[in-house]
């Protein structure tokens, strides 16, 4: 499903406009129009808002790359992007080695120039909560899929960018990284706080070369990730949460604004915070 709907109210709403059926249509079409024949990677789009921001990217008219570790979900969606009329592939890719990264990043030079955005999206969570409980494995493994991958990767493809004068960095990154808890676990906030911290080191070195960089902060989305957690959310507290394409919307919004103007950051939470009590207790018993 586009987004255009959602992110069109989330531009509209901040800007307190009101359009008739002619404006929405003149608005859609400006984001096709900013956004056809761009290259786009999107880390980590087998599933949830990876899988939400490359089928909107798609859907706007850029050709679209994902990436992941598991054939089988990337095959999916570019199955659903090319069925939507959209122009995609799919490249295995493994984060945590930095020969899979240059390979991927080589690929697209080689085919596509390499990329006018960058969506690092792909993300990790330690199943361990607890500081106490947390060992070296699981730091590294965090660290290298939340801080390190997305580092290599975007150093892998920002020479081209530079080159042409233009690009759009986006890391997806998380509320952890504002609001640190046990519910997020210290190895997560950590690798995400970093992350954020690159950012805006990226952004002061090449923003005066074009390249622009967006981070998103998301609180909690239902996507699959939640399943690591020792006590998941049901069914009906997955309802009321955030969706993969609400991200998606703001992430639209973002790369399809004038080159002249660079959203540094987005924090997206739900309307109505839930009691995560029984949540912060079952993160801190879990030992493995």
């Amino acid at each position: 499903m586009s987004c255009f709907p959602t992110a069109l109210i989330f531009v509209l709403q901040s800007r307190r406009f009101k359009l008739s059926l002619a404006g929405w249509n003149e608005l859609k079409e400006h984001v096709m129009t900013t956004l056809s024949g761009r290259n786009a990677l999107v880390t980590g789009g087998g599933s949830g808002i990876g899988r939400a921001m490359a089928l909107d990217l798609a859907a706007a008219g850029a050709a679209v790359t994902v990436c992941g570790r598991r054939n089988k979900p990337l095959d999916e969606t570019v199955r659903m992007m090319l069925a939507a009329g959209g122009d995609a592939d799919a490249i295995v890719c493994d984060l945590t080695h930095p020969d899979s990264i240059e390979n991927l990043a080589e690929n697209l030079i080689k085919t596509r120039g390499g990329v006018d955005i960058l969506v690092n999206n792909a993300g990790f969570s330690s199943k361990v909560r607890s500081t106490r409980h947390i060992g070296a494995k699981e730091w590294r493994s965090v660290m290298d899929v939340n801080t390190l991958g997305p580092a290599m990767l975007t150093r892998a493809l920002l020479a081209p960018m530079i080159k042409k004068h233009f690009g759009h960095v986006v890391m997806i990154s998380s509320m952890a990284a504002i609001r640190p808890g046990v519910m997020a676990g210290a190895v997560y906030s950590s690798a995400k706080s970093a992350a954020r911290a690159y950012m805006d080191v990226l952004s002061a070195e090449v923003r005066q070369h074009g390249v622009r960089c967006t981070t998103i902060f998301p609180g909690e989305v239902d996507t699959p990730i939640l399943d690591n957690r020792a006590l998941p959310p049901d069914e009906e507290t997955r309802r009321l949460m955030m969706q993969a394409e609400d991200i998606s919307a703001a992430v639209m919004m973002a790369v399809s604004l004038p080159q002249r103007a660079n959203v540094l950051e987005i924090a997206i939470t739900a309307t109505v915070p839930r009691d995560m009590t029984e949540d912060v207790k079952a993160a801190l018993v879990r030992q493995c």
